[in-house]
C-alpha cells in the first residue's frame, strides 16, 4: 500500500456502543490514526464525546489520536484533550478569538497544533499563523454531521493552500475531511491533500473496516500515480 497518503478514520462513525472495538478493528485494518470529531451543540448544530470519552478508550489501541474540536472557545478543552492522549488537537479559525494564541497553546501542552477552516473560509485567514502550525485541516462539508456530500468546489482552495505550504521551510500536513469515498478522493488527492479522514467510507464499507481504509488507499495511490489530465 502506499505510504505517500495518512488515513485518518473518524470515530464520528463508530459504533458508540462499541467504540473500544472498533478502534481495535481500525488499528487492525491498517488506519494511520484516529479522528475524534468533538462537537458542543454551539459552533456546530451536533453533540457527541469530550476528553473523558476519548481518555476511556486511549487503552483499546496504540493508534495516535488527533481531536478535532469544533466547539465554541476551544481552549477550554484544550488540556483535557492532550490528557486523554490526543497528540493532535485541530482547532477552528472561526472558533478562534486569537488563533495564534491558541495554537502556542497546544504546543505548551506537548502537542501538535492543527487549523481547520469551514468551506466558506479563505486560506489566507491562516497565511500569520503558520509558523505554529502542524497540520491544515481543509473541511470538504460543512462541519457537524457524518455522511455528507463531498464538496468538490472546495478542490481549487486545497490547490491553493498546497501551493501556500509548498513555501514554506518545513513540512505541514494538509487534511482534507468530509465526504471522503474511493469515488471522491482522487480530486482531494490530485489537489493536494495527503491526509485524508473518512467515516461512512471506512465503518460502513460491506467488507469491513480494513477492506473501507484498503479501497481509499488504491484510490488514493490511482490518482497519485495517474498522469495528469491535459
Amino acid at each position: 500500500m502506499s505510504s505517500q497518503v495518512t488515513i485518518v478514520p473518524s470515530a464520528l462513525s463508530a459504533d458508540f456502543a462499541a467504540i473500544g472495538e472498533d478502534l481495535r478493528r481500525l488499528e487492525k485494518g491498517g488506519a494511520d490514526r484516529v479522528q475524534w470529531d468533538v462537537m458542543d451543540n454551539h459552533f456546530v448544530p451536533n453533540l457527541t464525546f469530550g476528553p473523558d470519552v476519548i481518555a476511556a478508550n486511549r487503552s483499546a489501541t496504540d493508534l495516535p489520536f488527533e481531536a478535532h474540536l469544533m466547539v465554541s472557545e476551544p481552549e477550554r478543552l484544550l488540556q483535557g484533550c492532550v490528557a486523554a492522549g490526543c497528540s493532535l488537537v485541530i482547532v477552528h479559525a472561526e472558533a478562534c478569538t486569537h488563533l495564534h494564541r491558541v495554537l502556542g497553546q497546544i504546543h505548551e501542552l506537548g502537542a501538535a497544533a492543527g487549523v481547520a477552516l469551514n468551506p466558506a473560509t479563505p486560506v489566507e485567514h491562516v497565511r500569520h499563523v503558520l509558523d505554529l502550525v502542524d497540520l491544515l485541516l481543509v473541511m470538504t462539508v460543512n462541519p457537524g454531521f457524518g455522511g455528507q456530500r463531498y464538496l468538490a468546489s472546495m478542490e481549487p482552495k486545497i490547490e491553493e493552500a498546497s501551493a501556500l505550504l509548498a513555501t514554506l521551510d518545513r513540512h505541514v500536513e494538509l487534511e482534507v475531511d468530509g465526504g471522503i469515498s474511493p469515488a471522491t478522493v482522487g480530486g482531494a488527492v490530485g489537489a493536494g491533500a495527503r491526509v485524508l479522514v473518512a467515516g461512512s467510507a471506512v465503518f460502513s464499507h460491506p467488507d469491513g473496516p480494513g477492506a473501507g481504509i484498503d479501497a481509499l488507499r488504491l484510490a488514493a495511490e490511482a490518482a497519485l500515480t495517474s498522469p495528469p489530465a491535459a
